[in-house]
């Protein structure tokens, strides 16, 4: 399936901004199942200076500074993409968690030794008793490694509430897991964090999700948002994605855009500025699909 996707971000500040400098990471990634075929990005007012790079983890950046005064910054940003079908993973076999857990342990492949660093803290998600023990029930002895995560993605789907305004960036892990409310920002880190306790492997991964209008409705334009899930490691399968938000696992309706420990590594937009005092942020995105690739 191919997707055009726009984003727009709009930061309207109370006084105006002498200078900043800001870092994008906005363009799809490419992998196995995915392909950026054009991107583009509109900054408005035009910035003195613009540059490319990739981050510590793979993902697309750019960076741009602004030295004129401005009360107003759009940063808008384009992309066609292609999410090639694959052929759904097998989750009743395969290694039991333990295997996993030991082999992330124990071994000095190098996708296991890359893999290792998903399973310690990051910013956003902290090991702890209360994950793993709510965890648990889900990791039974011997049980297949992706059969125990995906009945863990959809104990969260059913046991949380998705409730828009509920958190903030940064609310801790231990607060959505005690009131069982969140977004998918919460939802994943959650997940992540809950294996992370187990000693397993677990990644942040942000993107977009094609979500259909109901029957008879129009498409509204503007009206999607960024999303949020999570990748597991096994050494047989690689990483696979789960979506503890939607109860599944994801297909070609979600699109890649960066992964990183948690969302602390790979926020959209990050910058510093010199002046601005308050500011106010309006986020529009639309995914629109084209056709059948």
């Amino acid at each position: 399936m191919r997707y055009q996707i726009a984003h727009r971000t709009q930061y309207t500040y109370a006084e105006a901004v002498s200078l900043s400098h800001n870092i994008v990471r906005l363009r799809p990634r490419d992998s196995d199942r995915q392909r950026c075929l054009s991107h583009e990005l509109k900054i408005s007012p035009s910035p003195r200076g613009q540059s490319d790079d990739i981050d510590y983890f793979g993902n697309h950046t750019s960076y741009f500074s602004l030295g004129e005064a401005h009360n107003r910054l759009i940063i808008e940003a384009r992309s066609e993409v292609e999410v090639l079908s694959k052929r759904p993973n097998v989750i009743s076999s395969g290694a039991s968690w333990e295997q996993v857990r030991q082999n992330l342990l124990e071994s000095a492949g190098l996708q296991s030794l890359l893999a290792r660093e998903f399973s310690f803290d990051s910013p956003y998600i902290q090991r702890s008793p209360g994950l793993e023990a709510y965890a648990r029930p889900s990791f039974t002895p011997g049980r297949p490694m992706l059969e125990c995560v995906f009945d863990l993605t959809k104990r969260i789907y059913t046991d949380f509430k998705f409730l828009p305004g509920s958190t903030k960036i940064g609310t801790p892990v231990a607060d959505v897991l005690r009131t069982r409310r969140g977004v998918c920002q919460d939802f994943a880190h959650l997940q992540i964090g809950c294996l992370r306790s187990l000693g397993l492997a677990a990644r942040y991964v942000s993107g977009y999700l094609d979500t259909s209008p109901p029957p008879g409705r129009e498409r509204v334009v503007g009206a999607d948002v960024s999303h949020a899930w999570l990748s597991a490691y096994t050494p047989d399968d690689g990483w696979v994605d789960f979506d503890p938000t939607n109860g599944l696992m994801p297909s070609d309706g979600h699109i890649t855009v960066a992964w990183a420990r948690d969302y602390d590594d790979l926020t959209p937009i990050r910058g510093v500025l010199v002046g601005g005092r308050r500011q106010k942020l309006d986020v529009a995105v639309d995914v629109l699909p084209l056709r059948a690739a």
